[in-house]
């Protein structure tokens, strides 16, 4: 595997711990938390296209469209 495409994978999943930890710690950080979850799809997502992960990256159409819908009920 590539290093790009490792750290699209590795960057996609700290930028989901993180969204993670932001939502459930309810400490007023969720609109950050959902625009860390919108980075953390595209990411994964890319990584998912470029090495022929496809229901990998389904899942991450959805939860780059919960990212949006999140950042838009919060904003």
């Amino acid at each position: 595997m590539s290093a790009k495409l490792k750290y699209l994978e590795w960057f996609g999943v700290l930028t989901a711990i993180a969204y993670s930890l932001f939502v459930a710690s309810n400490i007023g950080l969720e609109f950050l938390g959902f625009i860390l979850l919108f980075i953390s799809a595209i990411s994964i997502g890319l990584w998912a296209y470029f090495g022929g992960h496809r229901g990998i990256l389904l899942l991450q159409f959805f939860y780059a469209a919960a990212g949006l819908i999140g950042m838009v009920r919060w904003f």
